[in-house]
């Protein structure tokens, strides 16, 4: 075999060796592009004027993710929530009227570098406000502990014409949790009870977010109310016109019976009311009148009794009445009112709480939904007919 030229060698060598080096040349990886700046954008726009105060706040990020955001004000912050991804802030509460919001946000991009934006808004100004005027139950009427029938009543200080936006923004809590729902009245008055009585010894919160809501045309919510209260034991107090007896259950447990005497009739105003009642108040002394008629005429009366419980608005008391003892467990006597003895009226009045169920049957007058706390007197449907926003179950803590 032949071999190579000393010059044809050392031309392969370096032909190898080029080979070689171009090879390694080529497998060198490029040094990664940049990533992209991370945008910002923020709803309303900046500087935008009138926004409704309902108007959802949006801060989305795209090409990064959101770190930080501050709506905020002199009346205070605009609370919000970002998303699991960190991409999107939402508000989560309406804002006050007539206020500049400045909306500040950090955002990274993924290569970590920040951007800062910073943008503001005015909402529309009010022309009026309104307040809860009243709420129920309370400390000072009703006791923070409350019997299983009691309904949660808000009396608004002006009409109340735009009610979703209202009851949205009214919430319920509970540690046992209900089916309930808002029921209006009125245009100033709405109330709130359960599909069926509350859980015993249950612990409930209502939260009215009203500062800044739309109440209606120019009418925007003055403050923020929050409530707490007790639903104490189960106590179901049940009487018959007929068999002339009060028996009252504690947590299922018959625990009293007490002769009764109720309304004789005759006219309709001296018919005990049949229904289901709740105890309204507790007086140690109450003065009765005629309904209707007045001193000098016939059947005018005036009459102070003790140990009463008001179950109606039209003056019917479960009441202390020595002189209808006789008359009590076997005849109707009374003018409307269901009457017990001085002694069973004095233990009535004190083992009852406010909102217990005072159920009375066998009369043919019937209690009206609108005759005091006369609520359970409307069915489900009947309630949810009233209600803006329909039924829902409470959330619990």
């Amino acid at each position: 075999m032949g071999h190579l030229a000393h010059g044809s060698a050392a031309l392969l060598a370096l032909s190898l060796l080029t080979a070689c080096t171009a090879t390694t040349a080529t497998r060198q990886t490029a040094k990664p592009a940049a990533a992209p700046d991370v945008s910002v954008a923020v709803t309303p726009r900046d500087r935008a004027g009138n926004v409704p105060t309902d108007e959802t706040v949006v801060v989305a990020a795209d090409a990064g993710t959101l770190k930080n955001v501050n709506v905020t004000s002199d009346q205070g912050r605009l609370p919000g929530v970002i998303s699991d991804d960190g991409t999107r802030w939402r508000s989560n509460r309406t804002a006050r009227p007539g206020t500049t919001y400045t909306v500040r946000t950090v955002a990274v991009n993924a290569d970590g570098r920040r951007k800062e934006t910073t943008s503001t808004f005015t909402t529309v100004k009010a022309r009026d406000t309104f307040d809860i005027e009243y709420i129920t139950p309370n400390s000072n009427d009703t006791g923070l502990t409350v019997g299983v029938g009691m309904p949660i009543m808000i009396t608004f200080d002006k009409p109340i014409t735009d009610r979703v936006a209202v009851e949205r923004n009214l919430t319920v809590q509970s540690s046992k949790p209900v089916h309930g729902a808002w029921h209006w009245f009125d245009d100033r008055h709405v109330d709130f009870r359960p599909d069926a009585y509350w859980p015993a010894r249950t612990k409930v919160r209502v939260e009215a977010s009203l500062a800044g809501v739309r109440g209606g045309e120019g009418l925007y919510g003055k403050r923020d109310v929050r409530l707490d209260f007790r639903i104490g034991r189960e106590q179901i107090t049940r009487g018959s016109t007929q068999n002339h007896v009060l028996t009252v259950r504690r947590d299922g447990k018959v625990i009293r019976t007490m002769p009764m005497s109720a309304g004789q009739g005759g006219a309709w105003k001296y018919y005990t009311t049949s229904g289901i009642h709740l105890a309204m108040s507790r007086e140690a002394v109450t003065v009765m009148t005629s309904p209707g008629i007045g001193p000098g005429q016939p059947g005018y009366y005036q009459l102070t009794v003790y140990n009463t419980v008001r179950i109606s608005n039209s003056g019917e008391y479960v009441h202390s009445a020595p002189w209808s003892v006789g008359a009590q467990g076997n005849s109707n006597v009374s003018h409307g009112c269901v009457n017990v003895s001085p002694a069973n009226a004095k233990w009535f009045i004190d083992n009852t709480l406010i909102g217990d169920p005072i159920i009375i049957t066998g009369s043919p007058r019937v209690l009206e939904p609108t005759n005091g706390w006369g609520h359970w007197q409307e069915n489900w449907k009947e309630w949810l007919k009233w209600s803006s926003l329909k039924d829902g179950p409470t959330a619990t803590f």
